[in-house]
């Protein structure tokens, strides 16, 4: 039987063996918060054309053992199995590439050694580079470990995001403003959803080189987390914004949205417009919009002059990344929802029910396509529907983009629209819906004459592999080199896929990409619009000639399209306008032929016998044989009463998949503030 005295000595001794266990887990502990880039082997991936380090790239070891570069490229091995030894590495990452071996394996084999080094370098099949994650938690924790420069302020926990959504962005009192979508905390698993915010210095102000970061500044409560960053009182569900412009107001610029209150099955509940608040930092409603108009600010907007009226475009949903909505910018029309306009070819008054829906159509039968107050957008959506209903032709759509290398429709799911100043042209970045190999997160470029289009052809700039990247918006505030160099970011994130082994850190937050806009990959064809001089013949030329010459308004139509002048492509052959004078009449042909003179090309062409694919077909030369008219087409060579046609072509076209002339001709940028 234990005495008092002997279960004293074993408690004594119990508890200075405790006492031992914790001293050794405080030194272990201490040991490990003191580990030093010497006890970590560091293996960086670099693209191998530009040697800058790759975030997003996996390394998996042959037991499933994932890695995952952080935003310098870098990964951090520490791991006591895999120490010392030679350790094989399956490397991938969507839109970039690593040989492979003989059976065919993309990896490599590195003996991992604490404090030793290992690069990997992969190739970009991306036309966009990925350079960094911008939200969540650990964005270069791997090159805090292995002692490597980071440019952010706070490079691990910023702000205590783990994951942010959709961005809304702009330039305001000479800073940017940036507000996300629902955003996730640390310390639970539902998150905020009454959209955060941020602000951080332009790059020309003390900001970050937008190819390094952005050291977000993050508005945050009491417990340090991202806080609500929209005055609504007991809403149904989330709070979502949309469409943030600024506006000046007597003079001085404010900051406004649109605001949603949605229910948790994703219906709106309530909508209008508010007011960003300087003082207590928060966006303050001013407005709602009546149900059942779904003419609204959201998007990402941008501002025009049409004839000395400011105009804000938007996106409306459910048409893509096109931006067919637009009201003037004043504070009376902007919150006056009778006062927004679409660009539709619908009957002014009319509104969308996929059935009844009416078409205005000029005496010819074509569509009028025009900006009409009180009429519903004709997006993409609608506009397939009404195709399938067999109310409207598939080439009568003009929110139609093709795949150039096959002519494949691609779908445009979201994204944004701005001027180019470097191509003088309008370009779309856009997600596409129902793409191949994932289902939203297949990255397009597109470009048009004019806001409204006419868009037609788009090349794939990224892929995210099975991943969605959702919502990407350009940021022409980084524009650099005069605007070849672009930046646009989008949400990375398992939704809408069928993924289920999720990108740890990666997941559910922003990743920003440049692209060169002078990378011969974007080159796309453009229209080449038919101006009707006289009864007799019709000239030829491209949008730069178009706007010099101001011939907007006498475009009878866009018969086909061809590289412009400034292509630089190799295999195109120029095509010239030569003026015949056969007796007092005149007559233009092109010809592949140099005139004399000095003959500048009006456009470029593949050479007469190429071998047409889905999107080029040869273009002919055509005379009435009664009226003694003279005109160019791309054919399909059916004969045609008291037509004519050449017997060789002059060059090979690309197709114009689009027969209406959607023209936002009157249209000017209007420079970022």
């Amino acid at each position: 039987m234990l005495t008092n005295k002997h279960t004293r000595r074993i408690a004594q001794r119990y508890v200075a063996a405790l006492l031992v266990i914790a001293a050794c887990m405080i030194a272990a502990t201490a040991e490990r918060a003191a580990a030093t880039p010497a006890q970590y082997f560091k293996i960086t991936v670099v693209d191998a054309a530009t040697r800058r380090g790759v975030p997003l790239v996996e390394l998996r070891t042959v037991n499933h053992i994932r890695y995952y570069t952080d935003s310098n490229g870098v990964v951090a091995i520490d791991d006591p199995d895999l120490l010392g030894h030679s350790i094989y590495f399956h490397v991938s990452s969507p839109g970039y590439t690593y040989h492979k071996d003989g059976f065919g394996y993309s990896g490599i084999a590195l003996k991992v050694v604490a404090g030793q080094s290992a690069t990997i370098a992969v190739k970009r099949r991306n036309i966009a580079q990925r350079l960094y994650r911008m939200t969540g938690a650990g964005i270069y924790r791997d090159s805090i470990l292995t002692g490597e420069a980071t440019p952010l302020k706070y490079p691990l926990l910023d702000g205590k995001v783990m994951g942010q959504d959709t961005v809304e962005v702009t330039p305001y009192n000479g800073r940017i403003y940036w507000f996300f979508g629902d955003t996730q905390r640390p310390s639970y698993p539902l998150g905020q959803f009454a959209t955060s915010g941020a602000t951080s210095r332009l790059p020309a102000n003390g900001g970050l080189n937008p190819s390094l970061g952005v050291n977000l500044n993050y508005w945050v409560g009491k417990d340090g987390f991202s806080r609500p960053m929209i005055d609504v009182h007991n809403p149904p569900g989330p709070v979502w914004v949309g469409g943030l412009f600024t506006l000046k107001v007597n003079g001085q610029t404010h900051l406004f949205t649109n605001f949603a209150e949605v229910r948790h099955d994703g219906s709106i509940a309530k909508d209008g417009l508010a007011e960003f608040d300087d003082k207590q930092a928060v966006f303050v409603p001013v407005c709602t919009f009546p149900s059942g108009n779904g003419l609204r600010p959201e998007g990402h907007p941008f501002q025009v002059v049409e004839h000395g009226v400011q105009y804000l475009y938007f996106q409306s949903t459910a048409m893509g990344a096109f931006p067919l909505v637009r009201v003037r910018a004043n504070l009376k029309d902007v919150m006056n929802a009778a006062s927004y306009e679409s660009y539709t070819c619908l009957k002014p008054g009319d509104t969308y029910d996929g059935t009844k829906t009416l078409l205005q159509r000029a005496k010819n039968g074509a569509l009028v396509w025009g900006w009409k107050k009180n009429t519903m957008a004709l997006g993409e959506d609608q506009a397939n529907k009404l195709v399938a209903a067999g109310i409207m032709k598939a080439d009568e759509r003009i929110t139609c983009l093709h795949d150039i290398t096959n002519n494949d429709e691609v779908l445009s799911h979201g994204g944004s629209v701005y001027w180019s100043p470097y191509l003088k042209r309008w370009i779309m970045i856009t997600t596409q819906a129902f793409g191949s190999p994932s289902f939203l997160g297949e990255v397009w470029f597109a470009e048009a004459d004019t806001p409204v289009g006419p868009w037609a052809y788009a090349v794939k700039i990224a892929t995210h592999g099975g991943y969605t990247f959702y919502n990407p918006t350009q940021l022409p505030f980084f524009d650099q080199k005069k605007g070849r160099l672009i930046y646009f970011q989008g949400t990375y994130t398992n939704t809408y896929s069928n993924v289920t082994d999720i990108t740890p850190r990666y997941n559910y937050n922003q990743l920003m990409y440049s692209l060169n806009l002078a990378n011969p990959r974007l080159m796309l064809p453009q229209p080449v619009y038919q101006v009707r001089v006289n009864d007799a013949h019709s000239q030829y030329v491209q949008r730069a000639d178009l706007a010099h010459n101001n011939l907007w308004k006498d475009v009878v139509s866009i018969p086909f399209y061809a590289m412009p002048r400034n292509s630089g492509l190799q295999g195109l052959i120029p095509v010239y306008e030569v003026l015949h004078q056969p007796g007092s009449s005149s007559i233009e042909t092109l010809e592949t032929e140099r005139p004399e003179g000095n003959a500048t090309p009006v456009f470029y062409g593949l050479p007469a016998g190429t071998k047409p694919t889905g999107a080029t077909i040869p273009l002919y030369a055509y005379t009435n044989t009664a009226t003694g008219r003279h005109w160019y087409a791309a054919s399909n060579g059916k004969d045609v009463r008291n037509v004519s046609r050449s017997a060789q072509p002059v060059c090979v076209v690309w197709k114009n998949p689009s027969i209406a002339v959607a023209l936002d001709r009157g249209a000017k940028q209007v420079s970022m503030p």
